[in-house]
């Protein structure tokens, strides 16, 4: 099949979560810096978040989380996932047994942010 001419070159994800400020401490566990917020009412409702090339949005939703019904799973990567691994553990957030993630990645782990999303994070060789 022949290439469209015009085509999207960039995904990022947008994701309701229940509390923007818990969400983006989370996320600096993982690396990523605050690049853009917008607040309502004095309060954290949307901000874009960065670490190297990989990028989310996170925006404050009314309601409870309900992972069971949620149909997204992120997949990270990073340079050292044994000391990411201990980096987390150590911030007291839970983070799973590294294992072999065949016929994927060589090595993954399981992590579940506060809003239930599962991210699946990688060793990158």
């Amino acid at each position: 099949m022949e290439q469209p001419g015009q085509r999207v070159n960039r995904l990022v994800p947008f994701v309701r979560v229940v509390d923007v400020e818990r969400s983006v401490d989370f996320y600096r566990h993982l690396g990523f810096t605050v690049q853009d917020v917008a607040r309502y009412k004095e309060r954290l409702s949307w901000a874009s978040l960065q670490s190297e090339d990989a990028e989310i949005m996170l925006e404050g939703t009314y309601g409870p989380s309900d992972p069971d019904h949620q149909r997204v799973q992120f997949y990270l990567y990073s340079h050292d996932l044994t000391a990411l691994r201990d980096q987390l553990l150590g911030a007291g957030i839970e983070a799973g047994e590294i294992e072999d993630g065949s016929p994927g990645p060589r090595e993954e782990m399981r992590v579940t942010d506060p809003d239930g999303y599962v991210l699946m994070i990688a060793q990158i060789d």
